[in-house]
């Protein structure tokens, strides 16, 4: 049997593998032995834990649409509501969101922070100016929880109090004061954290419950914390969430009219921004795109910038 032979034989050799790696040691120059002291010494620091935090481009998710993957049924919708009637669209409204590495439980490598300093689409910080020093895993979940959570509660109150305030909107859905207090809503995103999507999802429940086809068929991205009165307010990560949304088929982006800072000159090519600071400029600007009249919404520029830091 030549092939058991062959394994014994190996067998065999396999106490004389240290003592032939000595004798080929012992056997180079003092400067190739610390040549190789040196690059083994690289190679371990790179796999050493960091004391800074990658971020990428995360993925994205059609408020409109289903759930799916992670053991949930595709027919789980993002947003589910009782209580009235929904509407499909023919476009996509997508919520970005910023992956990272180097935070409590998602450890990161001297190797991955090196190649995040090379990478375009990746930013390096110090960890202790992503999450506070000491903060646990189960601290961070719970905090990134609880903002998500608090990020779905002022999306529903935004959305019904835009309602409420917009009789034509509300009559088209054909809801009244009375319909709006009876209606019960629930989001769906698994790990996904944070209070950034708040904007998305208040514009992705008003899209469901109205009978218009505010998209027009477009794939509209965007980010913005939203509070219960509709201000759309500034988050983190904006450039990487602008590859995201590119990297997945948006064309348009509504940005918050706060995080101009971070988006002028930096808005991928063939991805329009447009500037927001409330629901109501957010809404008719996802209106304005669906009827093809996107091209004279406001965008960030360099004077939104000069007039905010003249504030």
């Amino acid at each position: 049997m030549p092939f058991l032979n062959s394994i014994v034989d190996i067998l065999r050799r396999v106490p004389k593998i240290p003592g032939a790696i000595g004798r080929y040691l012992t056997t180079r120059s003092p400067r190739f032995l610390a040549g190789f002291l040196a690059v083994a010494l690289c190679v371990l620091v790179m796999c050493l834990p960091s004391a800074y935090s990658v971020e990428w481009p995360g993925p994205t998710r059609d408020v409109l649409g289903t759930v799916g993957g992670d053991g949930k049924s595709v027919d789980d919708q993002v947003i589910q509501v009782s209580g009235a009637d929904t509407h499909k669209d023919s476009g996509r409204l997508l919520l970005v969101t910023v992956s990272a590495n180097g935070v409590p439980g998602y450890p990161v490598t001297n190797a991955e922070v090196l190649w995040g300093w090379i990478a375009s689409d990746r930013v390096v910080m110090p960890r202790e100016a992503v999450v506070p020093v000491g903060q646990t895993t189960q601290e961070y979940k719970k905090e990134t929880d609880r903002e998500m959570s608090s990020s779905q509660s002022n999306a529903i109150k935004a959305a019904e109090r835009f309602l409420a305030a917009n009789a034509d909107v509300a009559e088209s859905a054909g809801l009244t004061g009375a319909d709006l207090s009876k209606l019960k809503v629930s989001m769906h995103v698994d790990d996904i954290g944070g209070p950034s999507a708040g904007m998305m999802y208040t514009l992705g429940l008003i899209d469901k419950l109205t009978p218009a086809d505010e998209t027009g068929g477009k794939t509209i991205a965007g980010t913005g914390t939203i509070d219960a009165k509709g201000k759309v307010g500034s988050i983190g990560g904006i450039r990487l969430k602008m590859l995201g949304a590119k990297r997945d088929g948006a064309t348009w982006f509504l940005a918050p009219e706060s995080n101009c800072g971070e988006v002028v000159g930096h808005v991928p090519s063939g991805l329009r921004d447009v500037k927001v600071s409330t629901l109501d400029e957010a809404y008719d600007a996802l209106v304005a795109i669906g009827q093809g009249k996107g091209d004279s919404l406001p965008h960030c520029t360099v004077d939104t910038v000069d007039k905010q830091i003249k504030r």
